[in-house]
This record gives C-alpha cells, structure tokens and sequence, in this order.
C-alpha cells in the first residue's frame, strides 16, 4: 500500500520556503534524514500484537519530541516556533504514523478488502440541485465532502441520470470513510464542537461509520460524547495541555532556551500511551475482522 506521506511532505516543503533562516536549514535537512529512518523503522515493524504497538508508539514518542524540542523549541530564531500552526510540522506526524501503524497491523486485512488508509476526502452529505420547471443534468447530484485526517475508505463512484441510457449524466468521484478521525494536538470546547457536528454528517451519510476524535492534550472541561455522534475521545498522553501562564514564557527563543528542560521534563513524562493505541486499534478491527457465528452465540449478542 502506497501510506501518504503526510508529515514528510511538509519537512520537504519547509527546507524550500524562502523565508527560512539559514540557521535552521541545516537542522531541517537533519530533519528529513531522521524522518526518513523513523518512516523506514515503522514500515519493517515484526512481531506479535502487543509488540507492534509497544515498539510503534516507543519509536513515535522518540521521533515526536525531536521534532517538537530539538527542531523547533531549541531553534534559536522564532520562525519554526511561532509559525507551528501555518507549517504543521508536529502535528502531522501523529497524521503519518497513523497509517503506518494501522497498516502494520492489519496489512493482509486490508489487501484483501482494497482499503485505503489516511487523509481523505470522504462523503458527509448529498443532495440534488434540481427543480421541476428545469431539467438539471444529473439531477443537480452535489456532494458534501470533509477532508478526514485519517480515515479507514474506499474509493466512492457515482452516476446520476434522469435516463435509464444515463443520458445527459453527471459522474462525481470521493471516498466513503467507514472510519474517521479527527486529530488535535490540544483540545478545546469550539474543536469539540466541530469535531461532534462533523460526526453526526458522517453518520448521516455513513450509518455504520465510527468517528473517533484523537488529542495529545485535553485544553477543556471533560464533556461526554455520550450525547453526539462520536464513538470516543482518546487523550493520547493522558494529559491537560501546559497552562497559558507558562506558554507566555515561550514568546522568544532566548526565553524557551532558559526554558527548555523543563519543557523536555514534561513532554517525556507525559508520553503516548500504549493502551491509548490500543484503544484505537480496537475500534478498527471491529470493523475489519469477520465475527464468526460461534462467536456470536457464545457470548450471546452482537
């Protein structure tokens, strides 16, 4: 399978915008060396379940905090740091490793059923521009679609016609996700919000579709999604997000370089967890795996 390269693309794209300093330029080129050995390390990941995600997430946590400290935190200009949001260097990583992970682990599952892993643009609505008094080709067929950061899909085709010939048709081409996710680095209520409205057009259009939002950081008021259309939030460090009073003492690099090992303290103690993946991986082989009948009745529902 062809797994996107979501956070590579960026690294690449960052080593020729002119605006740059020269001083990171080097670091950058450093950076997509390391990228490409981290890339490589996960596609050749061997072993049992257990140990695939073990080693997975040991790899992505190494790999996340050279990004985030030793590339953009330690630079000693502020381009890298305060334009993190434009560039999506850290959080297209969890974007990337993602598929690879999924992959890894289900790789002849999904051979067999010609899925496609990672972002996708993918069918969240339908509807028909037409009006009696006015033949409309196709009936006016137009798609609501939403860019998915990872998304479990298969190629969609459609051909609409008034004319059993399909004369006069119009032909429209997406993706159907069967599952979704939506990943933040920090989550607030409004991303909460958005993240439960995208969930309920999916479901809309996808019955049988999970929708999983997926945070580093909780920036918010645990609320229960028991009342929206997401399966589950899973806070992948089991953390709360560093406090605005201290975010303010980041603002120039000769303050995050006085800073800078209090900041590497609390990105190692407060990982990727294991059990967050697994979690994860455990709504995507509901849907992936056949249950068999014998299954069913013996634990009596389904």
């Amino acid at each position: 399978m062809d797994i996107p390269a979501t956070h590579g693309d960026k690294l690449k794209a960052l080593l020729h915008n002119n605006k740059l300093p020269a001083s990171d330029k080097t670091k950058v080129k450093d950076a997509i060396d390391k990228y490409a050995i981290w890339r490589d390390a996960l596609l050749h990941l061997e072993g049992k379940f257990d140990k695939i995600i073990s080693d997975s997430v040991e790899l992505l946590n190494a790999y996340k905090n050279y990004i985030e400290i030793d590339l953009i935190f330690a630079s000693s200009e502020d381009f890298l740091y305060r334009q993190k949001g434009q560039l999506k260097l850290d959080n297209t990583v969890l974007e990337e490793f993602l598929p690879l992970l999924v992959n890894c682990i289900f790789k002849e599952k999904i051979q067999e059923q010609n899925i496609i892993l990672g972002p996708a643009s993918c069918i969240s609505g339908i509807r028909f521009d037409s009006a009696l008094a006015i033949e409309t080709a196709g009936g006016g067929i137009v798609l609501k679609q939403k860019d998915q950061d990872f998304a479990i899909s298969r190629p969609l085709y459609l051909k609409s016609s008034h004319y059993p010939s399909f004369e006069k048709s119009i032909n429209r081409e997406t993706n159907i996700a069967y599952l979704a996710c939506e990943c933040k680095t920090n989550l607030d209520k409004t991303m909460f919000q958005e993240a439960s409205a995208t969930a309920l057009d999916l479901k809309s259009a996808v019955p049988a579709a999970k929708y999983i939002l997926l945070c580093e950081w909780l920036d918010m008021t645990p609320i229960s999604s028991g009342t929206t259309a997401i399966d589950e939030i899973i806070i992948l460090r089991k953390a709360k997000r560093i406090g605005t009073g201290e975010r303010q003492n980041y603002s120039s690099s000769v303050e995050r370089i006085s800073k800078i090992e209090t900041y590497r303290d609390f990105l190692v103690s407060h990982p990727f967890a294991d059990d967050t993946f697994l979690r994860f991986i455990a709504h995507i082989a509901s849907l992936i795996n056949d249950i068999e009948e014998n299954e069913i009745l013996g634990r009596g529902y389904f």
